[in-house]
């Protein structure tokens, strides 16, 4: 590239110059392609670059129909509840199977709000797995109630049902599994435990929209169906947002109700609610990113096909399983665990050859400080410790390329050898 100091010509190598940074950032943080590099004996060598997740290329599939909607949405300044909101949940309930959604602010709130219209609160237990986002016990304790952990299956990494029943007792008033990396929960023993106890089942389906089970789909199984559209979800919006879903028409009134202050009619405050609302904007994007949903979920479930073909008889590696009791696995996650003690090795391994990965989660929730209170120490749940210390998510977004996942699987091998 030849740059002068005159004029138009200045103008345009500048336009040029931006242009190629930005191709630069976009191969070495975007993960697109591949980048050169000098090793320490000054060969020039090629790195595959895969980023975790890489939002760019989905929002070509849909930036041409939201686009011309965002700007009516503009145009007209409506941007709290309305239309968009209302043809959100009619479309997520039917996509979800349920009877009715409430679009919310976000997952977190979406657990909370459920909670709230069932009145759980101060002297309330409320039973859930000790492996999962901080949001799930966080909730509980938000409305006053304790929350009661349950140790997990290790092959799924969801709530065992074995443990629950000897958790309940007179206070327990709900138990919320977790649809943990995009698999259903033992949804037939957690539902048969609450109808004999009388319990509210609220699941949190946050990681796991479109999922199934031998009773359903994630979300309309329970009580309640929490739904996330964090940007990083299989259905993400453009910030926070989140549903609730139910079928029951008295529950879905008071989910409104309590989304909106407790407020209806307008000033009219029959229940203390707060605002809860999902944005008009985020609702847009999802109604534009909905038609993709299945198509980017048959991409993750080939990216795991994949895995299990080029990491099936890796030593080194558990790679993840499908209970019996699923029937669709929507991978929020690739979760594998490292044997040997190695985790940490690995992770640094694979981040230092320019690999996205992450520990979901390095603390279960008993351990955590907020929750030193409730008396739990190291040792009390074996398989949610134990997870903590061996699993490592690694790319599976519905882009991936064969070229990436053969370079994950390369390392993984190279690291675990």
């Amino acid at each position: 590239m030849k740059l002068t100091i005159f004029g138009k010509t200045l103008q345009r190598e500048l336009h040029l110059v931006e242009f190629n940074a930005r191709a630069c950032a976009q191969v070495l943080f975007g993960g697109m392609g591949a980048t050169r590099t000098e090793s320490p004996y000054g060969e020039k060598t090629t790195m595959t670059k895969v980023p975790l997740l890489d939002l760019t290329q989905q929002y070509l599939a849909f930036k041409d129909a939201l686009l011309p909607e965002l700007e009516a949405m503009y145009a007209s300044q409506q941007f709290i509840l309305g239309p968009k909101v209302e043809a959100l949940e009619a479309r997520l309930a039917s996509y979800c199977r349920s009877s009715y959604a409430c679009g919310v602010t976000s997952g977190s709130d979406a657990l909370l709000v459920a909670l709230m219209a069932e009145k759980v609160g101060v002297g309330d237990e409320v039973i859930t797995t000790a492996y999962s986002f901080f949001a799930t016990a966080g909730a509980i304790c938000r409305v006053g109630a304790t929350p009661v952990f349950v140790d997990i299956d290790p092959v799924t990494f969801n709530i065992d049902p074995a443990g629950i029943e000897s958790k309940i007792t007179s206070h327990t008033k709900a138990i919320i599994p977790v649809h943990l990396y995009g698999q259903c929960a033992d949804m037939e023993a957690i539902m048969a435990v609450a109808k004999k106890h009388n319990l509210i089942v609220i699941e949190d389906a946050c990681q796991a929209i479109g999922a199934e089970c031998t009773l359903g789909r994630a979300g309309s199984i329970g009580d309640y169906g929490c739904l996330s559209f964090f940007p990083s979800k299989n259905l993400g919006c453009f910030g926070d947002g989140g549903m609730v879903l139910c079928q029951d028409d008295a529950r879905d009134k008071t989910l409104h109700i309590l989304r909106n202050h407790g407020m209806a009619p307008q000033y009219h405050h029959h229940l203390i609610g707060s605002n809860f609302r999902i944005d008009a904007l985020q609702a847009q994007v999802l109604l534009a990113k909905l038609p993709h949903l299945d198509n980017w979920t048959a991409a993750r479930q080939r990216n795991a096909a994949d895995y299990r073909r080029l990491l099936g008889d890796c030593e080194g590696l558990v790679l993840p399983a499908e209970a019996p009791s699923t029937t669709r696995h929507v991978y929020n996650q690739y979760i594998v665990r490292v044997k040997g003690g190695k985790r940490d090795y690995v992770w640094e391994g694979l981040k230092s050859r320019g690999i996205g990965c992450a520990v979901y989660y390095p603390i279960p929730l008993h351990l955590q400080e907020c929750f030193a209170s409730l008396g739990y120490k190291a040792g009390d749940f074996p398989e949610s410790e134990r997870a903590a210390a061996e699993t490592l998510a690694i790319p599976i977004y519905p882009e991936l390329t064969m070229e990436q996942k053969e370079a994950v699987a390369a390392a993984l091998r190279e690291l675990t050898a």
